[in-house]
């Protein structure tokens, strides 16, 4: 169980053999790396499930290796043409969670012995733009980062759009994520150069799959995240979720339609001020006490903004609820924008 969806073992994955199992996508969202939060957005799981499944299969058509086997209606796989109405089930293959162990640190040993079917504990960032609220700007402040690194020759401004994507990578079986060099990525990996220069192609392609595919939406992709394992092959493949507005920043008419509404609503209140203090200590989440609920007229405009960006993108109607177009009209209003 995640912060925002489950996953049910079917088959357990063994050392040499992949397992099968269903992601479940709740209502639940999570921000801040805090875990669930008190309210829950009404058809937000179907909405992602389904973007999700859209990409997967989009991923499918081009030859990319995924772990998606197909949406589950009724207790049948099926395609997202096939399906009579949204569902919140995916089944796909499942591989082994390695953990490192936890001395002075953490220890990632364990990557260079094991060869097959584990996922690798790397999260891989694309960057098509930099938009307000960018990490970005924090470690270009802080100096984690150069000017010169994202491709430009001047600080950048929020919005600029970069000539070429900008690839990220971070921990992922952290308590809190962390951004790495491409060295270091390699090193706790246990990767080889070639299959680091793989994981990097890969990404790129599912960036542009995941942009041409929203662009027809007149949604901007602005960045996103990917997640990889190994098969029982020690073949790579794309797995947990991909292209919905979790994983990924988009936006729409200037206004960000992802979890960025969220967290614009919380950064205007006490907890945030005080999670912003208390991150990094090893009980920050207990200290900064429970967040506020949301107000019902931003809760019920996120639910339409997750409903309307997966009958735009799938081209499909799923879901009976205004346009995009409206929805974020509704929700700039809210925030001010």
């Amino acid at each position: 169980m995640g912060s925002v969806k489950d996953v049910i073992i079917g088959e357990k994955p063994e050392q040499n053999r992949m397992g099968k199992g269903n992601f479940v996508f709740s209502d639940r969202y999570s921000v801040f790396d805090y875990g669930e939060m008190p309210d829950q957005i009404e058809g937000k799981g179907k909405s992602l499930c389904m973007i999700s499944a859209y990409f997967f299969e989009r991923l499918d058509e081009a030859g990319i290796k995924n772990h998606y086997i197909g949406l589950v209606e009724n207790g049948e796989v099926k395609k997202v043409k096939e399906v009579q109405e949204p569902v919140n089930v995916i089944q796909t293959e499942i591989v082994r969670i390695l953990k490192p162990e936890r001395v002075n640190g953490y220890d990632y040993g364990i990557f260079g012995k094991e060869k097959s079917n584990f996922l690798i504990p790397l999260e891989v960032i694309y960057r098509n733009t930099l938009p307000e609220g960018s990490s970005v700007f924090r470690r270009l402040e802080r100096g984690e980062i150069t000017v010169e690194q994202l491709g430009l020759k001047e600080y950048p401004e929020a919005g600029v759009v970069l000539k070429e994507p900008f690839l990220d990578v971070s921990t992922k079986l952290e308590d809190k994520d962390r951004y790495l060099t491409w060295d270091e990525a390699k090193k706790i990996s246990g990767l080889d150069e070639e299959e680091i220069e793989l994981l990097k192609e890969i990404t790129l392609k599912v960036n542009r799959i995941i942009t041409e595919n929203t662009e027809k939406a007149k949604i901007r992709n602005e960045d996103g995240k990917l997640e990889f394992a190994f098969d029982d092959k020690r073949e790579m493949m794309v797995v947990d979720t991909i292209g919905t507005p979790d994983e990924c920043r988009f936006s729409f008419e200037g206004i960000q339609i992802s979890k960025e509404v969220l967290r614009k609503y919380y950064r205007r209140t006490e907890w945030y001020r005080r999670i912003e203090k208390l991150k990094g200590n090893e009980r920050w989440r207990e200290e900064a006490g429970k967040p506020p609920k949301l107000n019902t007229e931003i809760r019920n405009a996120v639910s339409d903004m997750y409903k309307a960006c997966c009958n735009e993108i799938t081209g499909i109607r799923f879901f009976d609820v205004d346009s995009l177009r409206n929805v974020v009209r509704e929700i700039r209003d809210f925030l001010g924008d």
